[in-house]
C-alpha cells in the first residue's frame, strides 16, 4: 500500500514539474527500444530457468526538463513493453514507469544522468501459463545513462536495473511457481522537445 501512495504522489508531483519545465527548459516526447530480460523462473521453490535470453521491447511517453545551471531535473513517464524468453516461452511484461532523474552537463551537448524509476505493472503474459496475480504490482528500479541533445531533438542510452522484489505466481499442473519481474535492461531513446 505505502508503494502504490508513493507511485501517486509520484504523479501527482511530475504533472507540476511538467509544467515548470514548460517555462524553463521544456516538456516533449520520447520513444525508443529496450534489449534485456527479467529474472529467474522458479518452480515450487527450485530457479528452473535462469538468466532468460534478452529481446527487444519498445517504450513511448513525454518527459520534463528543469535546468538548475550544469544540473537538470527531469521526471518522465513512460508506456514500456519489455521481452524475455524462457526456453523458447516468449514473456512480455507491460508497464508504467515514471523515472525521476538528475542529470549533469559535462559539456555541450553531452550530459549524464541517474535517478530512480517508479514502476507500476500493467500486464505479465507468459505464453501457455495463467497467472494469479503479480505480488507488488509497483516496484523501484535505478537509471544511469549518458545522452547527446541536437537543439530539440536528443538521444541517450541508460541501463536500468529493479531494484524491489516483483514476483508473479502461476499454477502450472498443479505445481506453484513464481516469475521474477525485475528488469535489466539496456534502453535507447529518442526525444524531441516541444
Amino acid at each position: 500500500m505505502k508503494m502504490k501512495k508513493l507511485f501517486v504522489i509520484l504523479i501527482l508531483f511530475s504533472v507540476p514539474c511538467l509544467s515548470i519545465a514548460q517555462e524553463d527548459d521544456g516538456i516533449g516526447i520520447k520513444a525508443g527500444l529496450n534489449y534485456g530480460s527479467n529474472g529467474d523462473l522458479s518452480e515450487n521453490g527450485q530457479t528452473i530457468i535462469d538468466n532468460p535470453d534478452a529481446n527487444f521491447g519498445y517504450h513511448l511517453g513525454l518527459f520534463g526538463k528543469i535546468n538548475l545551471g550544469s544540473f537538470y531535473v527531469r521526471p518522465e513517464l513512460s508506456y514500456t513493453v519489455l521481452n524475455s524468453e524462457y526456453d523458447r516461452t516468449a514473456l512480455e511484461v507491460k508497464k508504467l514507469d515514471a523515472p525521476v532523474l538528475l542529470g549533469y552537463m559535462i559539456f555541450d551537448p553531452v550530459h549524464v544522468f541517474i535517478g530512480p524509476s517508479f514502476q507500476y505493472i500493467l500486464d505479465t503474459d507468459l505464453e501457455n501459463i495463467d497467472f494469479k496475480d503479480v505480488q507488488e504490482d509497483f516496484s523501484i528500479g535505478l537509471q544511469i545513462g549518458v545522452g547527446v541533445n541536437l537543439g530539440n531533438v536528443g538521444i541517450d542510452v541508460r541501463y536500468e536495473r529493479g531494484l524491489t522484489d516483483s514476483e508473479a505466481e502461476f499454477s502450472n499442473l498443479g505445481d506453484l511457481g513464481t516469475l521474477d519481474t525485475r528488469p535489466q535492461q539496456l534502453i535507447l531513446a529518442l526525444s524531441i522537445k516541444l
